[in-house]
């Protein structure tokens, strides 16, 4: 073989090996990034457009579509009302008459109604704020307009947008009869150039496996009064597993399913309420939820006391059990019930 066919040949050599290191690197590279997915590292982040909650198998609470919150009328003449079941959370707090208003907070869902839609109250803007949600409300207290101003809220006023985003039903009498949906929401909010999307994780913090407070006590029948005139009370299923709703002696239902209102977990916090002072005199309240305060996280028939902390009103709410550490929380849809700091709660 002469000079030229060496070189030849040992030109060939050459690039099947880098060749073959090029195929050994590339291989090892793939092996390492599946070690890493099956560890939850790698695709922890935005680049496969998923939450912690979604890498470690949570339903309740994944995806990167922004959550909204619906400010939903709870008088007797507003029910039944629809969506509440597939909120992963919803807020209940007192406001004026001895009424409660309902706050659900949606993420990945596809609704054709929610509602009935009312107005805002400014203590639910926390509550909004600390999911990274849409404030979605029909019409507003003075003290919520001057908050949404103040915060910056990302929030859909429905008085101010047409009757094809927002529109009333004839089953219902006003003021109790408006109505949306998640479609329609979200073309108002890219309209507005709000963000859409978040990859904030789950406030609570949800497992995959169940939850079960062991050495708590039986709570199989919750009554938590708002008022005098105003009893909110949930019944478990030992067989769904679940707590079934009750209001003012009446058992809850969703306006286009029929089906009952339940939950997997129930939080309640004792936060004191006060009359406003304003010129309206209409008897609003305001809401001192800031700092520590006492609490239970209840699910499938126990109940624990915790310490529910909230430092600002922008910041989020953490739930601790009464050694310090962040209870874990039932995948599964939670009431988180804001009640007055004097309300003589049963559990049993």
């Amino acid at each position: 073989m002469g000079k030229t066919g060496v070189k030849l040949l040992i030109a060939i050599l050459t690039v099947l090996i880098i060749v073959a290191a090029v195929l050994l690197a590339i291989k090892v590279i793939n092996t390492k990034q599946g070690e890493d997915d099956s560890n939850g590292i790698i695709s922890l982040g935005v680049d496969k457009g998923k939450t912690k909650n979604e890498e470690s198998k949570i339903e309740v609470y994944n995806g990167i579509e922004r959550p909204i919150a619906v400010m939903i009328d709870n008088h007797k003449g507003a029910w039944p009302q629809v969506g509440l079941n597939d909120a992963y959370i919803v807020y209940e707090i007192i406001v004026e008459g001895g009424e409660t208003r309902l706050m659900p907070v949606f993420k990945g869902k596809d609704l054709e109604k929610i509602g009935p839609v009312r107005s805002a109250r400014h203590y639910f803007i926390d509550y909004a704020l600390e999911n990274d949600a849409i404030y979605v409300h029909f019409g507003s207290s003075p003290q919520a307009l001057s908050d949404i101003a103040t915060y910056k809220v990302n929030n859909i006023n429905g008085i101010a947008e047409s009757e094809n985003n927002f529109w009333r039903v004839k089953d219902k009498k006003a003021p109790h009869n408006v109505v949306t949906n998640t479609k329609k929401i979200f073309e108002m909010a890219n309209s507005k150039k709000y963000r859409t999307t978040s990859n904030i994780s789950s406030l609570l913090n949800y497992k995959d496996k169940e939850v079960n407070l062991d050495e708590g006590i039986i709570a199989n029948e919750v009554q938590i009064p708002y008022s005098e005139s105003n009893n909110v009370a949930y019944k478990y299923n030992e067989e769904t597993k679940k707590y079934e709703r009750y209001q003012k002696g009446t058992k809850q239902s969703d306006w286009t399913t029929k089906e009952v209102i339940s939950t997997k977990n129930i939080i309640i916090t004792f936060a004191e309420n006060y009359t406003l002072k304003d010129v309206e005199n209409k008897g609003r309240q305001g809401l001192k939820n800031i700092g520590d305060k006492k609490g239970y996280y209840i699910t499938n028939g126990k109940a624990i006391e915790i310490v529910c902390s909230k430092s600002s009103r922008t910041e989020r709410t953490v739930y601790k059990d009464l050694q310090g550490n962040k209870i874990n929380v039932n995948d599964g849809n939670t009431f988180i019930q804001i009640c007055p700091i004097d309300a003589n709660v049963v559990i049993k």
